[in-house]
């Protein structure tokens, strides 16, 4: 595996400035998007290295192989932040979708970034059996940034939304689904008690934020799914 590395683009500016950068491992280029807010974030995340509730100082979404065969993903990308120089806790998502192709949306201060794999996806109430080994990553992974702090409830209301808003879009793109087995979420706002902001108490889809928050996220993740025959 070699180091990630810039290519030869630039990422828009505004909340949620990406980089997107390459590496060769196993014999294929592979990329990846780094978001680096530093401190005075909260992040939540159903994220397999940094999940949970916590401040966090970046973001990374990395791509892998198809037929990806580890089975110590949260170390993998650990060693990939590492690489990077990303310092302090961190949100680390995984998927094989080719994340250069990703989407972007704003909405009222809101910004959303998606990558999307939909090859395997289907309803998330199926008669299918459950499993506790890992599955492969598909997976739509969505990360979203706030300009104006959540309570704990309101971080939970805005994933609920992001996911809401992430189905509407694949219906209105006739995907007959709910998404796929690994879909991901990170929400980022900044921590309570940050001068000139209030913190918001409700995130769900009618509420101020929550609304821009819904938009955001269906104008990505409409940009970022790739034809589906």
């Amino acid at each position: 595996m070699t180091a990630l590395v810039p290519p030869p683009r630039s990422a828009p500016g505004g909340p949620l400035s990406v980089r997107c950068l390459s590496r060769r491992e196993d014999g294929e280029e592979l990329h990846a998007l780094v978001w680096s807010p530093g401190p005075g974030h909260r992040m939540i995340s159903n994220a397999v290295l940094g999940g949970g509730i916590g401040e966090r100082a970046w973001v990374l979404n990395a791509q892998v192989a198809h037929g990806y065969r580890r089975t110590d993903p949260d170390r993998h990308l650990a060693e990939l932040a590492t690489g990077l120089g990303l310092r302090s806790a961190g949100v680390g998502l995984m998927t094989a979708a080719d994340v250069s192709a990703y989407g972007r949306a704003r909405d009222g201060g809101v910004e959303a970034v998606v990558t999307a794999g939909v090859n395997v996806r289907g309803w998330a109430a199926s008669d299918a059996a459950g499993t506790a080994a890992p599955v492969a990553p598909g997976t739509i992974n969505i990360v979203v940034a706030l300009p104006v702090p959540l309570t704990d409830a309101a971080l939970v209301n805005a994933v609920a939304t992001a996911t809401e808003a992430k189905v509407q879009a694949l219906l209105d793109a006739g995907l007959d689904c709910s998404g796929t087995p690994t879909d991901a979420v990170c929400v980022a706002a900044p921590v309570p008690g940050t001068p000139g902001t209030e913190t918001q108490q409700f995130a769900g889809p009618r509420s101020l934020w929550g609304a821009r928050l819904a938009r955001a996220v269906h104008g990505a993740v409409r940009t970022a799914l790739p034809p589906v025959g």
